[in-house]
C-alpha cells in the first residue's frame, strides 16, 4: 500500500485514532465498527509506532460529524495537529473525522502545515502532496453530500453509491428542490 510515505519524522510524533459513531444507536447497534475503529491502534503499531505513542479519540462517540460544534474529541485533533505533535492520524474511514468540507479541509490544512499523515483502510495520504490530497478531498466531498442527503452510511458504502451514481442530474435537481 503507501505505508512507505510514514519517515522517522512521523514515527517521533504520536500516532492517533479517531474513533466515532453519529448516533447513540449506532455505537449501541454497531458495535463491531466500534471495535474496528479501536482496532486501529494495532495498524498504528504495525506502521511503526510504540503503544505509548498511541492515542485514542472516542469522546464524540454518539455524535453527528455534520458540524465540529460541539465536538471536543475533533477539537482536540484538530489542535493537536495544528500544534505539530501528530504524525499520524488514523481513522477506518477518513469520512468520520468530518462531514462537511469546511471543518474537513481546515484538518487538511493543518495536517499538510504540520506534515501530518492521514490514513484510512484505504491506505496512507500526505495532505500536502497534491495527488494524496485531491483523493482527500474527493472522500470528503462524498461524505459531506451523503450527510446531505440524509443518507447514514458511508461513501464506501456499496448499498448507498450505485443507487446515488444511477440518479439522474435531474433527479438530484428535483429532490434538492422539494428540500429546500
Amino acid at each position: 500500500m503507501s505505508e512507505w510515505k510514514v519517515t522517522a519524522s512521523h514515527r517521533s510524533r504520536a500516532a492517533v485514532i479517531y474513533v466515532r459513531q453519529s448516533t447513540l444507536l449506532q455505537v449501541e447497534r454497531n458495535r463491531e465498527s466500534t471495535a474496528r475503529q479501536y482496532d486501529l491502534v494495532s495498524r498504528a503499531r504495525g506502521l511503526g509506532w510504540p503503544g505509548s505513542a498511541v492515542t485514542v479519540i472516542d469522546e464524540d462517540l454518539g455524535l453527528s460529524g455534520a458540524s465540529a460544534a460541539g465536538r471536543t474529541g475533533f477539537a482536540e485533533l484538530a489542535t493537536r495537529v495544528g500544534m505539530g505533535q501528530v504524525g499520524i492520524v488514523l481513522s477506518l474511514e477518513v469520512s468520520r473525522l468530518a462531514r462537511n468540507n469546511t471543518d474537513w479541509y481546515r484538518l487538511l490544512d493543518l495536517a499538510g502545515m504540520t506534515d501530518t499523515l492521514i490514513a484510512d483502510a484505504d491506505g496512507v495520504y500526505h495532505p500536502a502532496v497534491f495527488n494524496d490530497r485531491l483523493v482527500l478531498g474527493l472522500k470528503g466531498t462524498m461524505a459531506e453530500a451523503l450527510c446531505r442527503r440524509r443518507h447514514k452510511a458511508s461513501y464506501a458504502d456499496l448499498a448507498v453509491m450505485p443507487t446515488m451514481c444511477r440518479k439522474s442530474a435531474a433527479d438530484l435537481a428535483d429532490s434538492d428542490s422539494r428540500s429546500a
